[in-house]
Parts: C-alpha cells; structure tokens; sequence
C-alpha cells in the first residue's frame, strides 16, 4: 500500500516537473514584419533572420505586408492577437512605424526595427546601414570616375526611392553632399512609384532625352537595373553614361567587372538579420542590448570585386544559408 502510494505521488510529482520544463523551455515565438518579399533587399534579411532564429531556437512566422499600409496594419493586429514573443519589424516606412511602435507598446511586445528607421525610439534595438556616408562614398567614386574620363562638368541623373524612410532621405543628402563639391550637378531626382521595370525605364528614357550632358544614372535600389541598362543601351550611351545602384543583385558579379554598372554600395541585409535576432534574444534573457547597430556600407567597383567574393556571397547576399 505504501509503495503504492509512493509511485502515485512520484508520478504526479513526476508530471508536474515535465509539465513545467516543457513550458520553461518551449521555443517563443517571433513574427518578422516586411515590407514586401518580392524585394530581393527583404527576402535576403528574412534568410538572417531564420538562420539566426534556427540557431537560438526560436519559432518565426514571416508576414508580408506587400508594400500595402492596411495589410501591414493587420498584419501588426494578427502578431498582437496571438501573443508573440517578439516583433522584427522592416516597415513600409518610417511613419507607417511610428504607428506599429504605439500598438506594440501597449501589448508589452518588444520589437527589434531591421532597416528603414524611425523617430520613435520605443523599440529595444534598431539595425541600420550607414546610408548618408555609403551614398557620399559612392558619390565621391562616381566623380573621381567621371573626372578620368576627361568630363569637366555635367550632370547626374537620381532615380530615388519614396523619400518617406529616413534611409532613402539619407541616401539622398549623402550623394547630393558629394556632388555639391563637385562641377557635376544633379541633373533630376524622380522617385519611383512602382518599382517595376517599365517605370525605371521611361525615367531614364525621358532623362536621357532631356539632358544632352547627362554622364551618370543612379539608381537608390538595384532591383530594376536591366532596364536602366536597356535605356541605356536603346540610346547607344553606354560609352556616355554611367551606371551605379544602392545595393547588389547576383548578376552584378559579371556586371561590375565588365563596367555595365559603374559601382554599387552594398548594405549586408544577411548579417542585419543574424543581428537582428541576437538583440531580441539578448533583450529576452536580460543580457546587453545594442540600442542602435549600424552597419557600414562598401563601395563595390571592377577594382575590389574580387576580393569581395565572400563579403559578397555571405553578407550581402545571403548565398551560404541556401
């Protein structure tokens, strides 16, 4: 009878400590708030992300808010509604942030802002790209380039992105920071509205067309390249006109050694996902938290390309995590 009695209270004991290491160590849960995947910038940010969620062990759900405020908004709703652990957000943009910061802080959920940038400060830790000097640095390039090639002045054409992120206001000040201590001026600056090729490619088109100095185009996404260089090509001003983009697709591993595209300044969306969840997790389990990480953004031309490979391949593209 004892023993008996015995075995009934070690089982129940037995029960309750699996029941409670089994909640101790249940993985959280983390919902990564995007933008839009069908940019190849947030589709190799997600790839860091759920490596470094794999490492750590944390469950990831990914939303897609496919550049639509009212998706993202539900979105945001939806993670709130089921509780998560932990938010990495890559918002629309820099207002449609602030707005996501508020509903998050008044469910206690933590969130960690990979890119884009706010003015609300109420997240635990912002991974960003140094966008004002990697522009200025490029700027600074495309001048020296130009100068070699005998031009004394002319004029550069932006095609920009929305300039409702702090990051693509930065960008913008850091290149015309460069150019205004310069005899090349900006010759227009049009921000896209669809990202699609067809745009990029009247933009280019009616900039070639209205500006017969026009030596360079700068593109603040690399995403629609083919069709700044079919422009390009369409006009026969491949001899006259430069090409250089903000980020890096793969194909620029052949295009930048022939000089189809000048040069590009590469951000390390790979590396800010790892880190991204390497915040979160140090901000869950009360260890040191990075308020603001801030990446540098290099320069890639014919000259460095090479030695770049693995750079290239790991951290700004995300190549060893397929």
């Amino acid at each position: 009878m004892h023993i008996r009695k015995f075995l009934i209270i070690f089982l129940f004991t037995f029960l309750s400590w699996v029941n409670l290491y089994g909640e101790n160590t249940k993985n959280k849960k983390f919902v990564y708030l995007v933008d839009n995947l069908k940019i190849p910038f947030w589709q190799i940010m997600e790839k860091g992300i759920k490596k470094s969620c794999d490492t750590f062990g944390y469950d990831l759900k990914v939303l897609d808010s496919h550049n639509n405020q009212k998706k993202e908004l539900e979105n945001t709703v939806k993670a709130i509604k089921d509780k998560v652990d932990g938010i990495i957000l890559s918002p629309i943009n820099s207002y449609s942030a602030e707005t996501i910061l508020k509903l998050t802080k008044k469910a206690n959920i933590p969130v960690v802002i990979s890119d884009v940038g706010t003015k609300n400060n109420d997240y635990v830790s912002y991974i960003s790209s140094n966008n004002k000097l990697g522009a200025y640095n490029l700027g600074k390039y495309l001048i020296k380039e130009l100068s070699k090639k005998g031009y004394k002045e002319g004029k550069v054409g932006i095609i920009a992105l929305p300039q409702k992120k702090l990051i693509t206001q930065e960008r913008t000040a850091g290149f015309i920071e460069a150019l205004e201590k310069s005899p090349f001026k900006s010759a227009d600056l049009k921000q896209v509205k669809t990202r699609t090729e067809e745009e990029t490619y009247i933009l280019v088109k009616n900039m070639i067309e209205k500006y017969p100095d026009l030596h360079a185009i700068w593109l603040q996404s690399s995403k629609t390249y083919k069709s700044a260089i079919k422009a390009i090509n369409d006009y026969n001003k491949q001899n006259e006109i430069s090409l250089i983009t903000f980020d890096l697709e793969p194909d620029f591993l052949e295009l930048i050694p022939k000089n189809i595209i000048l040069a590009a300044a590469v951000q390390q969306p790979f590396i800010m996902g790892e880190l991204a969840i390497e915040q979160m997790n140090n901000y869950l389990n009360e260890k040191k938290v990075q308020k603001e990480v801030q990446l540098p953004v290099n320069i890639i031309t014919a000259n460095n390309i090479k030695q770049k490979i693995y750079f290239i391949e790991h951290n700004v593209l995300g190549m060893e995590s397929n």
